[in-house]
Formats: C-alpha cells, structure tokens, sequence
C-alpha cells in the first residue's frame, strides 16, 4: 500500500499562496446607510457572457456579515495610487471609510475613487467553503481607468503597469 504524504500545514499553505501573483481588490456594499468593505485577494472573473466574477470572504470578517445580507457589492480593483486605501482596508478598524473618497454605484454599493476598475454585482449565489463564503456574482455596472493596478505577491505591493513582459507581447 502507497504511503500518502502529509497533509500540508497553514504555514506551507502561506508559502505557496505567496507565490502566485494576484491584483488587490477592496470589495464593499452599504450595511443600511453605513459603507462597510474590506481588502481581498480571493477575486476572479468566472464569465464574460453574461459577465460574472467570485470573490471569497473569511466568515470572521467584520464585513462578512453585512455581505452575506446584502444584494449587491461592489468589487474596486485597487491603483498603484491606492496603497494607503488597501492599508486601511486590509485592517481592523471600525471606519475604514473615514478619509476614502467614494460614489455610490447605480446600486448603492460604494465605489472608491482613483480605483483602477470598479464593478458593481448582483450577488447570485453565496456557497460555503470551509472557513469562507464564496459569493458569485454577475455584474450589472462596470468602469475601468487608465490607472495601473496595484498587484501583491510575496508580501509586497507593486506597480501592475510597470511590470516588463517576458517573451513576445501576449494577446486575448
């Protein structure tokens, strides 16, 4: 009989995870008339046609909460002019809001301002996976700008646009 390998531990798992690349994104909705939101990572797009994207959210979250009620959130994919908004959003505080210039989406969510791209979603599906909630969403109201996005990987924050391609030019 084969011997299975041990399972890999949290701090493996971070290691790894560290490794791959991602872009910054803080995800928001209004909790009553209170703008409530936090930084994730856990973003991606799973359609284009009809567009829907995921985002995963711990369920000890502060925001999770407001999120799980909520029919809409917005998802800010954050610019390299942003990293004081990811700090904030990324911490504990009560008013992650205070000091962040931001519109309400055609749905209410907020929108953060200077953000590279903005989506506004319909939140269609919440599943449970272990410790967080995945939330499955289409998207209704869509922006995007000329500003480079934020991208984190290996514990550091850089700039998206500034990153040289390897090889030739990749195309869609």
């Amino acid at each position: 009989m084969p011997v299975l390998p041990a399972k890999p531990d949290t701090g493996l798992m971070k290691q790894v995870n560290r490794q791959f690349v991602t872009g910054v994104t803080v995800v928001t909705a209004l909790d009553g008339d209170t703008p409530r939101g936090l930084a994730v990572n856990a973003f991606s797009s799973i359609s284009l046609d009809p567009p829907t994207v995921m985002v995963c959210v711990q369920r000890t979250s502060v925001t999770h909460d407001c999120l799980f009620r909520t029919d809409h959130l917005a998802i800010n994919v954050l610019s390299t002019e942003q990293l004081d908004v990811v700090t904030g959003f990324a911490s504990k505080s009560d008013d992650k809001f205070q000091g962040i210039d931001w519109t309400a989406g055609p749905f209410g969510s907020p929108l953060l301002a200077r953000s590279s791209a903005q989506m506004e979603t319909e939140i269609r599906e919440r599943l449970q996976a272990s410790t967080h909630t995945v939330f499955i969403c289409r998207v209704v109201h869509a922006s995007v700008t000329d500003s480079d996005p934020l991208v984190y990987t290996a514990g550091k924050f850089f700039d998206g646009g500034a990153l040289p391609p390897l090889g030739g030019s990749a195309t869609g």
